[in-house]
């Protein structure tokens, strides 16, 4: 039965993987389906109104937010600031995948699209490090769809059955990703008998819910803040029935005309100088947590629930902890208000300075897991 599932997968039809993105070539290939000439943008507010009454997030974008020079200023100065610390996390996790998963078979797989400069940073560390340049490519997962099969599928035609996949992301939140894609690597073996390792390598863990991270700080990852002009100039992924046929991957927009503004490279090699340094503490920090691994607990979960509980929230998924997903809901969403764990946070500088910039309150919550937490204004029934 496995053989015959085996040979039906190596046998499936999937349109194959045209150049996407402002990364060079050799750092990432995107799986997916290129959307550039389709409108799929919406107002914040049009959008806001769509996703809670159902519509699907992945059935339409975001307009991308486009900075301001304040907040560009910003960026370039925390990554100025962060580098350093970025580069050390990289090491951490990249020496963990490497003592978990060896080198001879590991196909890096980052979550689109906040996963993708990680991925990217961990392939050029473990270049520069073991001299091994592994396979990457960036997919698509999706709240409430899951994964990318196709992708999937296309990976192991590519590189073998036996190919050991290693999911990527940026950071966790309440872990929503990582439940995803523990029920795809399960429905992925129900259905073709071939059990891929679900374990989703993160930068940062502020969640609690990742085994294999270089940092639990929840701290600003530059990445996190500027939407597609650091990820490769890639929207968001989307699926939707009347533009992904069978034998497509998801898809995505590839915003060329922001090629003047794009500093997705310039993240990349910013991180990248302090590789050196990072490599001799790296090793040593990553083999303390071979030793003594720490635990998943989830706790970012349970600040979540003492949140929905104090301001009556019924549904999870307005309330978006960690510094990354904070700034997420400022440049995208409609936010209600800001919870930090205190006020002179220094990781919470951008955080601030976009809260004041769109006027939305910022409340003190004492005790958060996280750096801080937005909540997205509930449209119906709501109660101040």
């Amino acid at each position: 039965m496995n053989k015959l599932n085996n040979e039906a997968l190596m046998n499936i039809s999937i349109t194959p993987p045209v150049p996407l993105g402002s990364y060079p070539a050799e750092d990432v290939t995107f799986l997916l389906k290129d959307l550039s000439n389709v409108s799929l943008e919406r107002a914040t507010a049009e959008r806001e109104e769509a996703i809670q009454s159902g519509v699907h997030y992945s059935e339409m974008l975001p307009v991308e937010y486009q900075p301001t020079e304040q907040y560009i200023d910003l960026f370039h100065e925390t990554l100025g600031q962060s580098a350093e610390k970025v580069a050390l996390a990289v090491a951490v996790v990249s020496e963990l995948i490497v003592a978990k998963r060896g080198l001879e078979k590991v196909v890096l797989v980052s979550l689109a699209r906040a996963g993708t400069p990680i991925g990217v940073l961990i392939k050029r560390y473990i270049s520069y490090k073991y001299a091994v340049d592994l396979p990457h490519y960036s997919i698509s997962i999706i709240r409430g769809k899951g994964i990318d099969v196709n992708a999937v599928i296309y990976m192991l035609q590519q590189h073998g059955l036996d190919a050991d996949l290693q999911f990527i992301d940026g950071w966790t939140g309440k872990g929503a990703i990582r439940q995803v894609l523990i029920e795809a690597c399960e429905s992925f073996n129900n259905k073709y008998g071939i059990r891929l390792n679900d374990d989703l390598a993160v930068l940062a863990d502020p969640g609690y819910c990742s085994g294999t991270f270089g940092t639990r700080e929840d701290y600003l990852i530059p990445s996190a803040c500027l939407n597609s002009t650091v990820s490769g100039l890639m929207s968001r992924t989307v699926l939707r029935d009347d533009l992904i046929g069978p034998d497509d991957f998801h898809g995505a927009k590839f915003y060329q005309e922001w090629l003047d503004t794009d500093v997705s490279n310039v993240f990349i090699d910013a991180v990248c100088a302090y590789f050196d340094t990072a490599a001799e503490d790296g090793q040593p920090a990553a083999e303390v947590m071979l030793q003594a691994p720490p635990e998943i607990t989830w706790a970012g979960l349970r600040d979540i629930k003492s949140i929905q509980e104090q301001f009556g929230i019924d549904n999870i998924n307005l309330v978006k902890p960690g510094v990354g997903e904070t700034t997420r809901v400022l440049l995208r969403r409609v936010p209600w208000k800001i919870l930090v764990d205190t006020m002179d946070n220094p990781n919470l500088r951008h955080i601030l300075l976009l809260a004041e910039d769109r006027g939305v309150p910022v409340e003190v919550f004492p005790g958060l897991t996280y750096s801080c937490c937005g909540i997205i204004k509930p449209l119906k029934g709501e109660t101040e």
